[in-house]
């Protein structure tokens, strides 16, 4: 028997660690399936009237502002009522519970109605379907409303229904006024069961709603309200919303102010326009002048804005005057207290315009002026026979003018600034001294910036006329003020302190060269005042620095003393060492110079001290004008001739006959025995000029004759025939010597020989 131990038999298992995956996908996708079918959203329908504006797979469904749904297919209705496009939406499992019979889908796009424009967020997010959830049976099959639905009644706010006659421009979405602020909206509108009158049922917010009381009347405030007749035209409108989208206002009248507050399930009644509504202030006004009013026509109007009607009207015993009834406008009511003023407009033509022109059109009208607001609350006024002066509490600037007289000055005449009306006069009278005219003005608001303590004012009324030998000068303001008459103010300094006075005290001169007496005075000596009359410009580099302002004999009657003002640059110019000359036209074979002073007149030229100076104000003037090329840049030589010939002041130096130069003087050598000419050569030019150039005289015609060569006749050109005139040639580069120096002098030649003429050395100009 053998050692060896026995095998242990033991049976085999069916179990294989493979198969755990199986097991485990298997696990993974029951769960998915559940968890999809869990989370699987809920397929309803819902017929819309036309498909247009719902894509499937893009539409969604919002609840306030969440989606809750998407659109997944569209189709036709193919039953037998054809009722118009299903939409299947898939909606989200949590929304199960409110899918109810009551509730109400509708398709969200852009509407533009004359109520205005909803929607508006569809123009990037696209349309969408928007529900609102109801009670009743559950269900997944809906028919969607055509129109969005009307505000719920469970939204916080007063909830009203309105009974009219007709609907008028009203439709959903109107707003409603309350002294002209929008406090709510027109929810919906119908015909009522007895289809007689109309149901208008209308939202106001919880902010407002204690302003609705139980007397509260509302009238019908859409688009413009006309009524015309012989007596005028009246027009009225709640405001530009109304005139466009309709709307409804409402107000309490003032005697049932304190009713208690309105209960919602009373309908009121939608009166046709607010004088049906009955619902203004009633004031009791005396009135001296009525001619032209009619009860129940003549409108009370501010500033062209209707603000009541008048309702009765009873002339008193004596004939001497009226006791008007007026109906004011609720909104009114803070400022009929007292200092609120009532009178009469009916056209008025003046030379200062005509006013009440609008009267022409609506018939006489009472205008009114409102109190300060606050004051003390007032139901009985006495009318003014005119138009009150403007209220100092007006916005603007009320100023005071003092003038030696009226002129033809009014109230309504206008103050200009720079030709633009920026004001008028409101009031004229006579000082406490009854020595000077006092003017109420008033400036504009906008423009009230203009005035300050440098301000000036003139009458600008009429025509100014001036003339004399150099022309005759007519001046007027505007046609305004030359028919009937105004006032203008200049103001130099517009950053210049403003006077602390409430209302601001000012002269009124006489005219503008009065009021604006600014810049430097000064006194010039003349020998002579051929030409010059008071208003003679004086000038500087051809602008206007001053002028002239009289013109009288010297006490020992042997000159001219002309008194003048420098307007600009007088600190420049009212120094010592500057110069005064008078401009006259220059007409001559060799020169023609201001010419222009034959249409415009002899004037002063001025030209300012070169060096600081102390100051100066008494000039006695040049006989004739300064030379001025001693300051001008360039080479000065000095030519020496036996005789000057026709040279002159300004004879030009020519080189190849092209000019480089001038002559600017010429005076006697110290022996007397030869004529030392001054010329200037341009700074450009002056490299031609070296010691050995040669200068000649070339005025006038050469003419050389004989009796085998002929006649020879030589000019350098037609200027200095008449002008004369000085050439020079320089020879070349062997020949030309150093360059010239300033000063240098040179021996002018009577003419030229050949070989000058024949020079042509090559030399470099600066650019």
């Amino acid at each position: 028997m053998s050692d060896l131990p026995l095998a242990k038999i033991r049976p085999a298992s069916n179990w294989s660690a493979i198969w755990v995956l199986p097991i485990l996908a298997l696990l993974i996708g029951g769960w998915l399936g559940w968890r999809a079918y869990s989370q699987a959203g809920i397929e309803i329908q819902v017929i819309f009237d036309s498909g247009a504006g719902i894509q499937a797979g893009k539409t969604e469904v919002i609840y306030k502002g969440m989606p809750i749904g998407k659109v997944i297919a569209l189709a036709l209705d193919d039953s037998g009522e054809k009722r118009g496009v299903i939409a299947t939406i898939e909606m989200r499992q949590e929304v199960k519970p409110h899918l109810r019979d009551q509730a109400r889908f509708w398709l969200v796009k852009p509407r533009v109605s004359l109520g205005g424009i909803t929607g508006l967020e569809t123009l990037v997010s696209g349309n969408y379907i928007a529900v609102s959830p109801g009670a009743g049976e559950p269900t997944l099959l809906f028919k969607a409303l055509s129109e969005p639905p009307p505000l719920s009644d469970d939204q916080p706010g007063l909830h009203l229904t309105l009974k009219a006659e007709r609907l008028g421009s009203l439709e959903r979405d109107s707003p409603v006024f309350y002294k002209q602020i929008q406090v709510g909206r027109v929810k919906s509108y119908a015909l009522a069961e007895n289809q007689s009158t109309v149901e208008v049922k209308v939202f106001i917010e919880p902010a407002y709603a204690n302003l609705v009381r139980k007397h509260t009347r509302f009238w019908n405030a859409s688009g413009i309200s006309v009524d015309a007749n012989l007596s005028g035209v009246k027009l009225r409108s709640e405001s530009l919303a109304s005139i466009v989208a309709g709307g409804i206002a409402f107000a309490t009248p003032e005697h049932r102010a304190d009713s208690p507050p309105t209960d919602p399930s009373i309908a009121f009644r939608l009166y046709e326009d607010f004088d049906a509504a009955q619902a203004g202030i009633k004031l009791l006004v005396k009135l001296s002048d009525f001619e032209g009013l009619q009860p129940g026509r003549t409108p009370v109007l501010y500033n062209g804005i209707q603000t009541g009607t008048l309702k009765t009207l009873k002339v008193n015993e004596d004939l001497s005057g009226a006791s008007a009834e007026l109906n004011m406008d609720p909104r009114t009511e803070d400022y009929l207290v007292e200092g609120t003023e009532f009178w009469v407009v009916k056209p008025s033509i003046s030379l200062a315009g005509i006013t009440g022109l609008e009267a022409l059109v609506k018939g006489n009208y009472i205008a009114v002026r409102p109190g300060e607001r606050g004051g003390a609350a007032k139901r009985e006024f006495t009318a003014r026979p005119k138009a009150p002066p403007l209220n100092l509490g007006a916005p603007g600037l009320h100023l005071v003018l003092f003038s030696d007289n009226r002129g033809s000055l009014e109230v309504g005449s206008p103050i200009l600034y720079r030709q633009l009306k920026v004001g008028s006069v409101q009031s004229v009278q006579l000082s406490r001294d009854n020595q000077q005219v006092v003017f109420g003005a008033h400036i504009e608001l906008e423009y009230a910036h203009l005035v300050n303590s440098s301000t000036r004012f003139w009458n600008a009324s009429g025509i100014t006329l001036r003339g004399s030998l150099s022309g005759v000068e007519v001046k007027s303001e505007s046609l305004q003020t030359l028919l009937a008459g105004g006032i203008a103010f200049e103001t130099s300094d517009l950053e210049a302190p403003v006077t602390a006075r409430r209302v601001q005290r000012f002269n009124l001169h006489e005219n503008r060269e009065n009021a604006l007496q600014i810049g430097q005075a000064i006194s010039i000596q003349l020998p002579r005042g051929d030409g010059l009359s008071p208003g003679t410009a004086i000038r500087y580099r051809d602008l206007d620095v001053g002028k002239i302002e009289s013109i009288g004999l010297s006490e020992d009657l042997q000159s001219v003393i002309v008194h003048a003002r420098i307007t600009q640059a007088a600190e420049q110019i009212v120094r010592a060492g500057t110069q005064f000359w008078v401009v006259k036209p220059e007409l001559s074979l060799t020169r023609a110079a201001n010419l222009e002073t034959l249409v415009s007149g002899q004037f002063l030229e001025v030209l300012p001290a070169s060096k600081p100076g102390g100051r100066q104000t008494v000039f006695t003037a040049l006989a004739e004008p300064p030379n001025l090329a001693a300051s001008e840049p360039g080479l000065r030589l000095v030519l020496s001739a036996a005789r000057r010939n026709s040279l002159k002041a300004g004879a030009p130096v020519g080189y190849r006959e092209v000019q480089v130069g001038k002559v600017t003087g010429y005076e006697l050598g110290p022996s007397a025995d030869r004529v030392l000419i001054h010329v200037l050569i341009e700074p450009r030019y002056a490299g031609l000029v070296h010691t050995g150039s040669r200068f000649w005289n070339s005025s006038g015609v050469g003419v050389e004759a004989g009796l085998f060569k002929g006649v020879k006749v030589r000019t350098e050109s037609l200027e200095t025939i008449i002008a004369g005139g000085v050439a020079f040639a320089t020879p070349e580069l062997a020949d030309m010597g150093m360059q010239a120096k300033p000063g240098q002098t040179f021996a002018l030649f009577d003419e030229p020989q050949d070989e000058w003429l024949r020079w042509a050395p090559k030399i470099a100009l600066p650019h």
